[in-house]
C-alpha cells in the first residue's frame, strides 16, 4: 500500500502561536497559567498543556482576583476582557490575529450603524468570541447564519445597510453558496476586505482535494469538536471519496485498510505533527511495506508572539491588559 502524506497539513500559525504563547508562560511563571477554553480544539494538547500545570476555564469568574490567564486562539467576547480587567488579571491575548481580523471587521459594521450576519457555527466558540465584538445599540442587529436554508430566510432590520463576516474555519465550497445567496438577496451586503476563511483552512482542504485524486481513503487526524478537522474529512467526501476522522493512531481499524491500495494522511490545523509520527508507525505495523511520499509542499507561515510576553510573569495585578 502507497501512504501520501498531505502537504500543507498540521499545526496553522495562529495555532503555534496561541500554544508558544501558554508553553513560554508554564515554563517561566511560577504560579498556576490559566486559559479560557481549550487553547486549541485538540485534547492531545489540552492534556500535555495540562499535565504541565495549565488550568483550564470555561468562564472568567473561575479565575482567582489577579492571576495569569490566557484568552484561546479562539477568541472571546468583549466582555470576557472587560471581566478579566475587572478581576485585574494579567492577561494575554492568544486569539488567533486572523480571528482578531473578523473581530474589527465586526466592530467597524457596528460603529457605523450596520447590521451583520455571521455565517458559521452560532455554537462555535469563535462564532460566540465574534457576536461579543458586536456592540451596536440602535436598530441594527448581528445574526448568524449556518446554511443556505437560513441565508434565504434571514431577515436583517437594515437589509440596505448590511455587512457580512465568516468564521475562519469553514468550508470554503459551503461559505460561497451562503455568499451566493447573501449577495442575491441583498445586492448592496458589504464583504470583508479580503476573505474571513484563513488561509490555512483553505490551503488543507485543497490539499485534500488533490489528495482525493489519487487515494482510495484519506485519514484525518483531528478532534471531533474541531470545526476545521470536520471540514477535512467532508471536504474528502465531497470529492467522492471515503473518509475517517481520528484522534489517536489507536482509532485505525485494520479492516479499514483491507484492499487499499492508496491511502491519503493529514491533520488539521490543531493536530501536532507527534500525531502524524505515530499514525504512521501504526500504519507500517498493519500494512508492512508501507511506501510513504509527501504530497504538495508546506506551509511557511508564522506569527509573532504578542508584546508584553516576556515580561507578563513581572506585572502587576493592576496592569490586566483589556
Amino acid at each position: 500500500m502507497k501512504l501520501f502524506l498531505a502537504n500543507p497539513r498540521g499545526f496553522c500559525a495562529g495555532v503555534e502561536r496561541a500554544i508558544a504563547i501558554v508553553e513560554q508562560m508554564l515554563s517561566t511563571a511560577e504560579e498556576p497559567v490559566f486559559v479560557r477554553h481549550e487553547i486549541v480544539h485538540n485534547r492531545v494538547v489540552v492534556e500535555h498543556l495540562r499535565a504541565r500545570g495549565a488550568v483550564f476555564v470555561e468562564d472568567v469568574s473561575e479565575i482567582p482576583l489577579g492571576a495569569l490567564a490566557v484568552v484561546s486562539a479562539h477568541g472571546a467576547p468583549i466582555s470576557v476582557f472587560r471581566e478579566a480587567g475587572d478581576r485585574s488579571l494579567r492577561l494575554i491575548d492568544a486569539t488567533c490575529p486572523l480571528v482578531s481580523k473578523v473581530h474589527l471587521e465586526v466592530a467597524r459594521h457596528a460603529r457605523q450603524g450596520r447590521s451583520v450576519i455571521v455565517i458559521g457555527h452560532r455554537d462555535h466558540v469563535e462564532v460566540k468570541g465574534i457576536i461579543g465584538h458586536y456592540e451596536h445599540t440602535g436598530a441594527a442587529a448581528v445574526m448568524v447564519v449556518e446554511s443556505n436554508a437560513e441565508a434565504e430566510a434571514v431577515a436583517p432590520p437594515t437589509p440596505d445597510n448590511l455587512g457580512y463576516v465568516t468564521q475562519t474555519t469553514l468550508s470554503v465550497s459551503h461559505a460561497r453558496g451562503i455568499i451566493a445567496v447573501l449577495r442575491r438577496r441583498f445586492p448592496h451586503i458589504i464583504a470583508p476586505h479580503a476573505q474571513d476563511i484563513c488561509y490555512a483552512t483553505e490551503n488543507r482542504q485543497n490539499a485534500v482535494r488533490k489528495l482525493a485524486e489519487a487515494c482510495d481513503l484519506i485519514l484525518v487526524i483531528g478532534a471531533p469538536h474541531s470545526s476545521n478537522s470536520q471540514r477535512l474529512k467532508e471536504t474528502a467526501q465531497g470529492e467522492g471519496v471515503a473518509a475517517q476522522l481520528i484522534e489517536r493512531p489507536e482509532e485505525i481499524q485494520a479492516e479499514w485498510l483491507t484492499g487499499l491500495r492508496t491511502l491519503g494522511l493529514t491533520s488539521s490545523a490543531s493536530a501536532p505533527e507527534h500525531l502524524v509520527a505515530s499514525t504512521i508507525e501504526r500504519l507500517t505495523a498493519l500494512s508492512p511495506g508501507l511506501v510513504i511520499e509527501e504530497f504538495g509542499k508546506p506551509e511557511m507561515i508564522s506569527f509573532r508572539l504578542p508584546a508584553g510576553l516576556s515580561d507578563f510573569d513581572r506585572a502587576e495585578p493592576d496592569s490586566a491588559r483589556a
